[in-house]
């Protein structure tokens, strides 16, 4: 399926080294204000090219609105966007046309469609993903006119933590660093795998804030299931935690619970979500990312005929696709909030009636 989300909801397009990649977001209320600076701002901190943590890849990543808006407003009908490939390098994987890249979706696409996609890996390129932060700008718009913000950084690479968070220097940080004593380190670490024609994983840290309560939909439909769902459909992404995560398995039910004061929660292990629904605190969820499976080692692999071959990569790769992944990430929260804001509406009858009693 190409298609997510229920009432705010996105459908993606095209391929890394097609001749470009879009998106058709549906279910946007007429009326919120388009700020196509904003838009571009967001893919920016996604593009490839920009440093010498992320691939050599430069794309211009410009984003064109085709409809949708008029004059400077959503008409409340789908939007469509396209983005235009720039700088594709098709030669580049020539040599690997016929054999499976260890880690990469090669070989389970082949397997399941009979179809050998060579150029990047073609609709399983994380390429695919400067249309989803297409669209979770808009979502952002949206988001943005309720006070809700979304936020992520780099809490995590190759095993070397940030001791603190701080957002607000994260935009200072070319690799998205939520702790400066820690970024040198993560940014080492990072050169020395691309040095070694090697990659190194990492974790990106999404927050939200001013999360109402009420937003999830059980019990199949719950804001914690979507949440994942959405993160683990990022390339690379192998495991996600929400709140303490893996933590809540280690400790007993007193440690665990937050308990309730009239002002609000004391603590917040939760992760900011009970049931399936917001509880009104923070949202918090960590997203981690295998180290990128385009390294310059030669490995063994198969070819499509089922011969033992050796693999020797070449090309343009993010040495640690975390950085660029987190705001993929956020961009995927953005949406999955999008969803359930206009979900919740119908909750209640009282909700219903604000809109049609006369």
């Amino acid at each position: 399926m190409n298609t997510f989300g229920h009432r705010f909801r996105f459908t993606t397009f095209g391929e890394s080294h097609g001749k470009a990649l879009g998106c058709i977001v549906d279910g946007v209320p007429a009326g919120i204000k388009i700020d196509e600076e904003f838009i571009q701002n967001e893919m920016n901190r996604r593009k490839p090219g920009q440093n010498k943590y992320a691939t050599a890849r430069k794309e211009g990543d410009v984003v064109e609105i085709l409809s949708g808006v008029f004059e400077g407003f959503t008409t409340g009908t789908s939007i469509s966007m396209i983005i235009f490939n720039e700088n594709q390098k098709s030669s580049d994987y020539s040599n690997v046309k016929d054999l499976f890249r260890p880690g990469h979706a090669d070989f389970t696409y082949f397997n399941k469609y009979g179809i050998r996609d060579y150029r990047g890996g073609g609709r399983s390129s994380a390429r695919e993903t400067a249309a989803r932060v297409a669209a979770g700008a808009i979502a952002k718009l949206m988001l943005n006119e309720l006070g809700i913000k979304v936020q992520s950084g780099i809490c995590e690479i190759n095993g070397i933590k940030a001791n603190n968070y701080d957002f607000s220097k994260v935009s200072e940080s070319e690799i998205f660093s939520l702790d400066f004593e820690s970024e040198q380190a993560q940014k080492d670490a990072i050169l020395e795998a691309k040095n070694s024609h090697n990659s190194v994983g990492g974790v990106a840290l999404i927050n939200v804030q001013n999360a109402p309560i009420g937003l999830g939909e059980p019990l199949y439909f719950k804001l914690d299931s979507q949440i994942a769902n959405a993160m683990m459909s990022i390339n690379a992404v192998k495991a996600v935690e929400i709140g303490d995560g893996i933590l809540a398995s280690k400790v007993k039910g007193y440690n665990n619970n937050d308990q309730i004061r009239k002002d609000g929660f004391k603590t917040n292990h939760s992760g900011g979500i009970l049931g399936g629904i917001s509880n009104g605190d923070d949202i918090n969820v960590k997203v981690y990312f295998k180290a990128t499976p385009s390294i310059f080692i030669e490995q063994e692999t198969v070819d499509i005929h089922n011969d033992e071959v050796n693999c020797q990569l070449k090309g343009r790769h993010d040495p640690c696709v975390a950085v660029r992944g987190s705001v993929v990430a956020e961009s995927m929260m953005a949406l999955v909030l999008a969803d359930m804001v206009l979900l919740n509406m119908s909750s209640k009858m009282e909700n219903v009636k604000k809109v049609y009693s006369k």
